[in-house]
């Protein structure tokens, strides 16, 4: 006897569940597809990314661009605008803006999202509504304010500057995702820690905190792309190495006369990869906190 599948629900598929499979993995192929074709352009020769009719797939695959990137011996005339440009200092940068500016984010936020929770203060839902509306500016609105700002504090083309712009950028979309997490949490939690002998600090650290761990994970994603490749205000914030992230680094590949398409693309990947492991290592956590937050929405 022949073994028949079925879905989840416990009935035989049908033609209308593959035909919407095959609309699913022809969505994910199209959002794949720009991704499929930087890393493609990236490990081809240069005289086939300007080429008309495009060539999709190479004819031949080098890895010439990551290797003038990383400093390595490349073979003779191999074209590149990498080898001028300090990618290790800008991955320095990138990774202690994005992880330090997370911590802090995570850390206020966190904080504040338990307070407009737990607590009822004078000024609560004007102080809440503030945050979300500062949030709601564009960044490019906010550079050149930022800017004179920055140059007067001596915060300018600082790592420092741009952790604090980072930070003050997604703490109130922290506190307004973790909000909606402490109040999904009963009250009656708190309550009992209480009589049993805990202070409120302590019952938020051992109660809440432990219960609303879904919901930390999904704002640090968010805290750290965020920072990780954002481009408005690092452009114009940072002039040089020393504080500068890989977003605006991207430009330097363009010149006056030629642009090493190849080396950007090569850069962009290597962007990829540290954003591609830290949303792998809290996967589940985030996939947990979202479908917790949009039950309560």
């Amino acid at each position: 006897m022949s073994a028949v599948g079925y879905t989840k629900a416990g009935r035989r598929p049908r033609i209308g569940d593959y035909l919407r499979d095959a609309a699913l993995y022809l969505i994910i192929f199209i959002f794949f597809l720009p991704v499929l074709w930087i890393i493609l352009t990236s490990i081809r020769p240069n005289m086939e990314i300007n080429t008309r009719p495009p060539i999709w797939i190479p004819r031949e695959l080098t890895l010439d661009s990551y290797k003038i990137l990383l400093g390595w011996p490349t073979p003779e005339g191999a074209f590149g605008l990498g080898s001028n440009i300090p990618f290790g200092q800008y991955a320095r940068n990138s990774i202690i803006i994005a992880t330090v500016s997370t911590l802090f984010s995570l850390t206020f936020g966190t904080l504040a999202g338990y307070a407009f929770a737990r607590f009822a203060f004078k000024g609560k839902n004007g102080v809440f509504l503030g945050m979300m509306l500062a949030r709601a500016v564009p960044g490019i609105a906010l550079s050149l304010p930022l800017f004179v700002l920055y140059a007067r504090l001596g915060l300018s083309d600082s790592i420092l500057g741009m952790i604090i712009t980072y930070v003050a950028l997604n703490v109130p979309f922290t506190a307004w995702l973790m909000d909606g997490f402490f109040r999904a949490i009963p009250a009656e939690l708190d309550e009992a820690a209480l009589i049993d002998g805990c202070s409120r600090w302590s019952a938020f650290l051992r109660v809440d905190l432990p219960l609303a761990l879904p919901g930390a994970a999904a704002s640090g994603i968010f805290a750290f792309l965020t920072a990780w490749n954002e481009f408005a205000l690092a452009n114009v914030i940072t002039r040089t190495p020393a504080s500068r992230t890989f977003p605006p680094a991207l430009y330097e590949f363009t010149g006056q006369f030629v642009s090493d398409w190849r080396g950007m693309c090569a850069m962009s990947v290597m962007m990829l990869i540290p954003a591609i492991i830290f949303v792998a290592l809290v996967q589940r956590q985030l996939m947990t906190g979202l479908t917790s937050g949009a039950m309560k929405g």
